[in-house]
């Protein structure tokens, strides 16, 4: 299916969909605060009835009064009365919008994006690769707020419609029932040309969104402190990124201008033909025809009712624009439900917990691909490795180290074959038991906006333990090499890293930041550490320090680690040559030195850089 067709199937809606999903958010909001959804609907539904009883019931009041010469003292009571009414009403108006509203927004939002959240962190990675899927989930966490107004405004539409079609239909109704025929042909086609003006306003936002997010990219790179240096460093990058956003700007316009015409006339049929030119031409006429030529209504009934006609077409608005409006919902609560209703692929199957001390890890003719059109990444691996021993993958870009990483931590699954662990497949255990019984450090770690001790930790500080917990954090940061810097920071583990959220945090430098993400696994007491490039940042000093630091600190841990610095490596018990996804060559260096086979011809490559210590 080509974009097209997804997007027009998406566009395919039944009537029955539309309100599942309009409804869907709706009870989402209610269950995180009743008031948000309850006050805002009473106020509409109060707010209209006010206007009837002002521009309807009171203006007629007041023109039959005229006519009709009523007592002063009549009409002026009348008046009294419904000015109390109507400024009750504003004051419930304001309680509601600036006191109700205003407290329960932020509580709704938290709740709806913290399901969302508590959603996106436990997808599978393949999500990520599946564009299809990526794009739902990037639209459904960047739409929810809107969604959320949206949901409100579409009751507080249908409640308001329901309420003038009813109040002002009975006025009608009583005065000139020929009158609603007016009403009703105007209703249609106003129903008919609003839904292909709104399914082509959404065919054009979708033909859209891959350019604007083009435009988006460009105007991150420009405001974010990540690619500042570069920016300055090689200014020619700056044509290029002009010439993508004006790129990106010119298939926008075009996209517009080519939707223009009919976006035109569509508009021109729903606004005037469907609405003014009924209203102001046709019906006026009509009416002046009964009080003129058939005497059958008064003058104040005449300006009552053609004063009272767009307030009854409003009124069946509710089954013109606002029902377009809720298909428009409904399309983006759509791929939000999409995102909420996926079922993981990764899930326990018998929910083992795995043992706690080091890990015996053995691969059985395991091959692998991301997707399953796409050629095997890993070709019917076969590896065992024992209980506290330390083995180097090594490898060419592209040879498939990281990839089976993340099979071992149970990131992917496995296409064929299986991976043991303590003779358990991975598969039995309890998936997050068995992750958080792995410690990792990958070569894309990130340092999160919050304290020292949360970057270690990973987690919330424990209260009750405090002292001991800060004594485990110091010791791994003084494992990593990192306990010195932390020293001299102005408020040592409690100071704030990163300036994105905090204005006196402290960004560290490439190499600090991999000690501190190293000191993360030394705090883990984990069986199995996996460690993807650990010192790529290092100089070869702290280098050699850490990685003697690394294997003191795990002596007791299986260890699995990934460098392209074979001097790393040759501390491994078991070094691991990968090629194309297959296991060309292992065991210690100098076994493999002496095979004089791919590992050794790397070592030669390298060996001019490294000193023998």
């Amino acid at each position: 299916m080509n974009d097209l067709e997804k997007q027009k199937a998406d566009k395919k809606q039944s009537a029955a969909t539309v309100w599942k999903n309009n409804f869907f958010l709706i009870r989402l909001c209610f269950t995180a605060s009743p008031a948000f959804i309850i006050f805002p609907v009473l106020d509409s539904m109060r707010n209209q009835i006010s206007i009837f009883f002002e521009h309807t019931v009171g203006i007629g009041y007041v023109i039959e009064a005229a006519e009709f010469h009523y007592p002063f003292w009549q009409v002026a009571r009348f008046i009294l009365i419904l000015a109390a009414g109507i400024t009750l009403g504003m004051v419930f108006t304001v309680f509601v919008g600036d006191y109700i509203m205003e407290r329960t927004r932020p509580k709704v939002r938290e709740k709806v994006k913290l399901l969302l959240y508590e959603k996106a962190k436990d997808l599978d990675l393949e999500c990520y690769d599946n564009p299809d899927y990526y794009n739902k989930m990037v639209l459904a966490l960047s739409e929810v707020d809107n969604q959320i107004e949206r949901c409100v405004t579409f009751l507080q539409n249908t409640v308001a419609g329901i309420t003038v079609f009813v109040s002002t239909g009975i006025y009608f109704l009583s005065r000139d029932s020929v009158s609603i025929l007016f009403a009703a042909v105007s209703f249609l086609m106003a129903f008919f040309f609003n839904q292909l003006y709104n399914k082509l306003v959404f065919k054009i936002r979708v033909a859209r969104n891959p350019h604007e997010r083009k435009r988006e990219y460009v105007k991150r790179v420009f405001y974010l402190n990540d690619y500042a240096k570069e920016l300055r460093l090689n200014p020619e990058v700056s044509d290029i990124l002009f010439e993508r956003f004006e790129q990106a700007n010119e298939e926008v316009y075009q996209i517009e201008k080519k939707n223009a015409r009919r976006r035109y006339l569509l508009g021109f049929m729903r606004r005037y033909v469907s609405n003014n030119l009924i209203s102001d031409v046709v019906y006026i006429s009509y009416l002046v025809f009964q009080a003129a030529v058939r005497g059958v209504l008064s003058f104040s009934n005449v300006a009552i009712l053609y004063n009272s006609f767009g307030r009854l077409k409003r009124g069946m608005s509710v089954f013109t624009d606002v029902y377009p409006y809720a298909c428009e919902t409904s399309l983006y609560v759509q791929k939000i439900r999409d995102f909420l209703e996926y079922e993981p692929k990764i899930v326990n199957t018998k929910g083992l917990e795995p043992t706690a001390g080091a890990k015996e890890i053995e691969l059985k003719d395991v091959s692998f691909s991301y997707r399953e059109k796409d050629d095997d990444l890993l070709h019917d691996i076969n590896l065992q490795i024992m209980p506290g021993e330390k083995i180097a993958l090594v490898g060419y870009n592209g040879a498939g180290k990281t990839t089976l990483v993340k099979l071992l931590m149970r990131l992917y699954d496995v296409k064929r074959g299986s991976i043991l662990a303590d003779g358990v497949d991975i598969r039995d255990y309890d998936v997050r038991g068995y992750r958080e019984s792995i410690g990792t450090v990958f070569q894309d770690f990130q340092i999160f906006a919050g304290s020292v001790r949360e970057n270690v930790l990973m987690d919330l500080p424990d209260s009750f333990d405090r002292q001991k917990q800060d004594e485990r954090v110091l010791q791994a940061l003084e494992d990593s090499g990192l306990s010195r810097r932390v020293q001299r920071m102005p408020e040592g583990l409690d100071t704030c890293l990163t300036t994105e959220t905090m204005e006196n945090g402290i960004n560290l430098s490439g190499g600090e930041s991999q000690k501190l993400a190293i000191a993360r696994v030394f705090y883990q007491k984990a069986g199995l550490m996996i460690l993807d490039e650990p010192s790529s940042a290092l100089d070869p000093i702290a280098e050699y320090q850490l990685n003697h630091a690394m294997l003191s600190a795990t002596e007791d841990k299986t260890v699995i680690f990934i460098s392209h610095r074979l001097s790393t490596t040759r501390l491994a018990d078991r070094i691991i040559m990968l090629e194309q996804g297959r296991i060309v060559e292992q065991g210690t260096h100098e076994e493999l030195l002496a095979a004089n086979g791919q590992y050794a011809r790397m070592w030669r490559v390298q060996a001019g850089a490294y000193i023998e210590v």
